[in-house]
């Protein structure tokens, strides 16, 4: 009988998260699937030349009046993306399609379902959607557009859904206004351009009449049920009838955070914060409900003066003198823990190392790199610290101030080190703490490959 597979060594597993190995051949696979091509091989290559998997592709859907024309021209200045709606489509646009399509529209007859489809599916296979990514506003409409939509291969990553109270609507429609110049929108009462040429300019959009817009809401109120149920793993839907920064605040978040990979990941997470900030507490919690190994650097050190081998012995004479242990020394000790198959299987939350750059360094030398998630205490006020800690009567005061002066000296150059270091602030219920910690070390990072806003 063949064994089983075993972890993959430190190295190996590190390379394979840095360089997102696992997502890269998922979407390789997903496109397989989706255009089932003949010649499978050469498709990957050129899948791959094409360098786009983290392009954006959006959908933003949402009610009339609900501000999907200003979420998605937002979007496109974010993320630097192409917006495709029916406007655009129709009217800006030299496809194939366009002129039946348009004909529809003049004989005031509905676009049927399969032409919007092939027109989205022409645009979306140019150069600049498939190197920048697209934004489209208002599509799919209906559950058949959305079927027809994901057949032909058109499967977005995210899914914004915009709601609001039906006489909110209605009263944005009625005092809607577009400029003809840059397709941005303002409303007579709540976003009054302040710039007179604007106001100048500033024209009534085509769209549902006062009397059209009841029935316009109901038409979306019964299709979206089907388009929730086939986009429901990418949707969110966003409160629309807020400020109108705190709506493009939270799509723009939705939009730059990767969902969850179904890839392999092996925690590897280093705590950082000065004494009495809870590093022991948190990591304990961590290592009770997700099985990860519980790992202080002191206390590693203590057992092995404990098992009595010539390295304890070793070690003992630094700790008895009151000299620190030698960073080589720690980590021989540190690297051989980390390699048995419990840290390699369940992963690792590890405290009390590293204390300075110096050692960041050896540990990253050693292959064994804490991943994305880096959680960093920021601690309470210091007189606080000191505070709580000089009731505990195992330590002295002068201890004390001099571990939170070491603390401070090194802290910056190892905040500099580990860059993506998450800042909790840990004057707080420990329980709230651990609520935070553990949003950041089990939701995907944001997308940084995006354009910085």
């Amino acid at each position: 009988m063949a064994e089983l597979a075993g972890p993959w060594p430190p190295p190996v597993g590190a390379y394979a998260e840095e360089r997102e190995l696992f997502r890269l051949l998922q979407n390789m696979l997903e496109e397989l699937i989706i255009h089932q091509p003949d010649d499978p091989i050469q498709f990957m290559i050129n899948h791959l030349k094409q360098n786009n998997d983290d392009v954006p592709r959006i959908c933003v859907l949402g009610p009339p009046a609900s501000g999907k024309t200003t979420v998605a021209l937002w979007l496109c200045k974010r993320l630097d993306a192409i917006r495709i709606s029916q406007e655009t489509l129709l009217f800006k646009e030299a496809l194939a399609l366009t002129e039946e399509a348009r004909a529809y529209k003049e004989r005031k007859e509905k676009i049927p379902n399969a032409l919007w489809a092939n027109l989205i599916q022409e645009r979306l296979s140019n150069v600049d959607c498939i190197k920048q990514g697209w934004i489209l506003e208002g599509f799919p409409e209906n559950q058949e557009q959305a079927w027809i939509l994901q057949s032909s291969g058109i499967i977005p990553r995210h899914v914004v859904a915009l709601y609001a109270p039906d006489t909110v609507l209605i009263e944005r429609n009625s005092g809607k206004r577009i400029d003809p110049n840059t397709e941005e929108v303002y409303h007579t009462t709540f976003d009054w351009p302040h710039d007179t040429l604007i106001q100048e300019r500033l024209v009534k959009p085509e769209g549902p009449s006062e009397q059209e817009i009841p029935k316009k809401l109901l038409e979306y109120h019964r299709n979206f049920p089907g388009i929730f149920q086939i986009y429901q793993k990418v949707l969110k839907s966003i409160n629309a009838d807020q400020p109108s920064m705190d709506v493009l605040s939270q799509v723009l978040t939705y939009v730059q955070t990767w969902h969850r990979s179904a890839a392999p990941f092996t925690p590897r997470i280093v705590f950082f914060g000065p004494p009495g900030s809870g590093k022991s507490l948190q990591a304990d919690l961590l290592a009770q409900k997700y099985s990860v190994v519980n790992i202080c650097c002191g206390q590693l050190l203590k057992e092995i003066v404990a098992g009595k081998t010539k390295l304890g012995e070793l070690v003992k004479t630094y700790i008895d003198s009151g000299y620190p242990v030698p960073d080589k020394l720690v980590i021989k000790i540190l690297t051989e823990r980390l390699s048995t198959l419990d840290c390699m299987t369940n992963g690792w939350v590890l405290y009390g190392f590293p204390r300075d750059v110096e050692q960041g360094q050896q540990l990253q030398e050693s292959h064994f790199v804490p991943n994305r998630y880096h959680s960093t205490f920021r601690p309470a006020p210091t007189p606080e610290i000191q505070a709580r800690l000089r009731q505990n009567p195992r330590d002295k005061e002068e201890n004390i101030e001099m571990r939170v002066e070491s603390y401070y000296r090194n802290i910056k150059d190892l905040e500099d080190f580990y860059e993506d270091a998450f800042y909790v602030n840990a004057d707080q219920d420990p329980f709230a703490v651990f609520e935070f910690i553990e949003s950041c070390i089990i939701k995907p990072l944001p997308c940084k490959k995006f354009k910085s806003p």
